[in-house]
């Protein structure tokens, strides 16, 4: 049986990039972290990795953003309006694409991260799935029929406005829209309301109420959405307090109110579930978008 061809993956973070390749989390030939720091040494770097591994077949990109994933796009392959120092506007899929010669798959990181616990994480087996992270930012990548859902561009949705529980004026933290999910629930915005890191707070600490209140709204709209089978949730928010998940589903459930309540989003502990690769995914998840790179030839 002729084994499937290697696939090069780059995860790339705010912090740090993972390159890898291999074909999936059971056949991983080799595995690389680098710093991220300025676009001109970190691409170097992922360069440098990339060129002793010769005859990868595809390769994937899973990028911090904002990004342009519309292919007909003058801006895919880019990262664009991001707020990270020296990054806005750099060309990453097109500038890969060009040296190594081979198909690019380029999205999210939340995105490759959903494609990985749909194919081999907490949804596997399942074909449409939303994958949540709670940490630095707040992100979701939606997977439907097995490939991410976009058009115009990705989902954003760490940045809508959810209703504020009764008597809460806190501004919130986020620098374009203060009191949005971001701004009211990320590890930051935590940190910024209660004076200490989420990890260092108790599980009663009051700050938790209105995370809750702000996570179980983000879920109710993505089941309005009509796409995940499941609901997986990571990031370090998350695998940090183990209180939340709980709370988080029954508030899902309050907030829907017996609204298109289909049988699987009823029984909430199977809807809404830990992420099961923890932060393999979205390395993982890099391969996968090459290796889907590679069968849209």
């Amino acid at each position: 049986m002729e084994s499937a061809p290697l696939v090069a993956g780059v995860e790339l973070g705010g912090t740090k990039c993972v390159v890898i390749l291999g074909n999936g989390p059971d056949a991983v030939e080799e595995e690389v972290r680098l710093p991220t720091t300025t676009p001109a040494e970190t691409l170097a770097g992922i360069e440098a990795v990339l060129d002793r591994w010769i005859g990868f077949a595809g390769l994937g990109v899973a990028s911090f953003g904002p990004i342009g994933v519309d292919r007909a796009g003058a801006d895919w392959g880019q990262v664009t309006v991001t707020p990270k120092p020296g990054w806005a506007h750099t060309d990453i899929g097109r500038r890969l694409r060009r040296r190594y010669g081979v198909p690019v798959g380029f999205h999210t990181d939340v995105v490759g991260a959903a494609l990985a616990e749909a194919r081999w994480g907490a949804a596997a087996g399942l074909d449409d799935v939303a994958y949540v992270t709670v940490g630095t930012g707040i992100g979701v990548g939606l997977i439907a029929g097995g490939k991410p859902v976009d058009g115009l561009t990705h989902q954003e949705l760490g940045h809508f406005r959810p209703l504020r529980l009764p008597g809460d004026e806190w501004i919130g933290s986020c620098p374009f829209h203060g009191a949005c999910l971001e701004g009211l629930a990320s590890g930051p915005a935590i940190a910024a309301r209660a004076g200490r890191k989420a990890e260092d707070l108790e599980t009663d600490d009051p700050v938790w109420e209105g995370v809750v209140h702000a996570l179980g709204q983000l879920l109710h709209l993505l089941v309005l959405t009509g796409v995940p089978r499941r609901i997986v949730m990571g990031g370090g928010v998350m695998t940090g307090a183990g209180h939340l998940l709980p709370r988080i589903r029954a508030a899902m459930t309050r907030s829907l109110a017996g609204y298109s309540m289909l049988p699987e989003v009823a029984i909430a502990d199977t809807f809404v579930v830990p992420a099961g690769l923890g932060d393999r995914a979205g390395p993982i998840g890099a391969i996968l978008l090459g290796q889907q790179a590679l069968t849209a030839l």
